[in-house]
């Protein structure tokens, strides 16, 4: 690292201009198709799927970073962690406003991990969702390992102590061979590590791989369907890390357990597996207990 490659702090707590979003039933359509989403209310596009609240903020995160982490360094960057809290559902005919702003970085032993905290609102000013976005920004640590700068996402972390009970409930899923192009196209995320083979391998991958946040879809129908009753309007956060990355063909294997409850929400921590290998770790659910 020279002096001249350093996270800029003044780019902390700069807030982006809204960014605006119409919600129509045939972009939820398609989302829960391109992310294998059996639930009737999410297939007939009568309400969002919960991993769907990224869509309206993807144009708003890139921004804040470009405030902070230099430019030569944008091609370094990760998704490391992605925290939902749920204030209501999206609906169709919602229109959407978002805002993002970076809060804070850390330095640790082979990178540096950044916080953007997101705000979307209706343009009614309603509070729809907040989430915490973490990146990763590879081989680059600004600073000495442990250095701190703001304030990280709120923490996540599964209790090893929860295996011995053993889980609630297990769900087997395959990502499909066109996921990546399906869901490229349905969350307007067009990165090619997720549709150019040569691209990808250039980039040090196997090949192509899925999007983060469609296997995040993936693990939130899992949680719905298995502890929610398919009703996403009882979850109020959903979190995961992303530990590595899922091929298109291969199987996922979600493991969620019951870690307790409180004023009438339960939480659930959940892990997800290709083979013996996780590719999801420190998965974190709450739901309403009231149906």
């Amino acid at each position: 690292m020279t002096d001249e490659l350093r996270f800029n702090p003044d780019g902390l707590g700069k807030r982006t201009e809204p960014v605006r979003f119409e919600v129509t039933r045939e972009r939820l359509q398609q989302y829960a198709a391109a992310t294998n989403d059996p639930i009737p209310a999410h297939r007939d596009g009568a309400i969002a799927g919960p991993v769907f609240a990224i869509v309206p903020v993807f144009h708003s995160l890139m921004e804040p970073v470009l405030e902070v982490v230099p430019p030569q360094l944008i091609g370094k960057i990760v998704h490391g962690e992605q925290d939902f809290r749920f204030h209501r559902p999206i609906r169709p005919g919602d229109v959407l406003l978002a805002q993002a702003e970076m809060t804070g970085w850390q330095a640790l032993d082979k990178g540096t991990r950044a916080c953007v905290a997101v705000e979307t609102r209706t343009q009614d000013g309603e509070l729809v969702n907040e989430q915490f976005v973490t990146f990763f920004v590879r081989d680059f640590v600004d600073g000495s390992p442990g250095d701190k700068r703001g304030e990280l996402a709120p923490g996540h972390k599964f209790d090893d102590a929860l295996r011995a009970p053993g889980p609630v409930a297990k769900v087997r899923q395959r990502v499909d061979e066109d996921q990546t192009y399906r869901y490229s196209e349905a969350s307007g995320d067009p990165m090619p590590i997720h549709l150019d083979e040569e691209f990808a391998k250039s980039m040090g991958l196997p090949g192509i791989i899925a999007h983060g946040m469609c296997t995040m879809a993936f693990t939130s129908w899992a949680v719905l369907t298995e502890v929610a009753g398919s009703d996403v309007t009882r979850l109020k956060r959903l979190a995961v890390r992303f530990a590595k990355p899922v091929l298109p063909g291969q199987e996922l294997s979600t493991h969620i357990y019951r870690a307790g409850s409180a004023d009438g929400v339960a939480t659930y921590a959940y892990e997800t597996a290709v083979g013996d290998e996780l590719v999801i770790t420190d998965g974190l659910a709450e739901v309403s207990e009231g149906a």
